[in-house]
């Protein structure tokens, strides 16, 4: 288990559930298959939508943002807060009128389109966003301070580095030989 120290715990809204399973109805009435598992969602979904909520967590931490959740197969995914590209908010109108937003999480170096994680129904979700990017903002700056980057220096001015870029291939070219 991590010894990171705990910022922040996402508290889940339990309007959630409701908008999981107008979700799911929406799905069973647009498929004409899905007319016939209606009645079966409204008696299961309930109970799955239950134990799904319970089995939501989301911790941000000194260094990462820690998200677990799943009923049949459990997903722990860590991200490092250094990684973390966007926080969107997101809030259809079905989610506006059940106070529900998702925060959409994307990182340097994803693969595949879309997020790297999304989470509906985080209580107070633009605050919670704002402590993950404040803390990411702290990682951000603390590793540009370290020594590495002190002994580096400021940042040349690009034309002199164009001059250099230049000047070290054509010490390159004379070195090659004719062809």
């Amino acid at each position: 288990m991590s010894t990171e120290k705990i910022l922040a715990q996402a508290e889940f809204n339990r309007s959630v559930r409701t908008y999981w399973l107008l979700s799911g109805i929406v799905l069973c009435v647009v498929t004409i298959v899905g007319i016939l598992v209606l009645p079966i969602w409204l008696i299961v979904g309930n109970y799955f939508t239950e134990r799904y909520l319970r089995n939501m967590k989301c911790v941000l931490t000194e260094k990462s943002l820690k998200v677990s959740r799943g009923i049949l197969v459990r997903q722990e995914q860590s991200v490092p807060l250094d990684k973390i590209t966007d926080l969107a908010l997101i809030e259809g109108p079905i989610m506006r009128y059940l106070n529900l937003q998702a925060l959409k999480i994307e990182t340097a170096g994803q693969s595949g389109a879309g997020a790297l994680v999304q989470l509906v129904g985080i209580v107070d979700a633009r605050k919670f966003r704002d402590a993950v990017l404040t803390q990411r903002d702290l990682i951000s700056n603390h590793q540009s301070s370290t020594p590495e980057a002190i002994s580096a220096g400021p940042p040349q001015n690009d034309q002199v580095l164009l001059g250099e870029i230049r000047d070290a291939l054509i010490r390159i070219e004379r070195k090659l030989p004719e062809a």
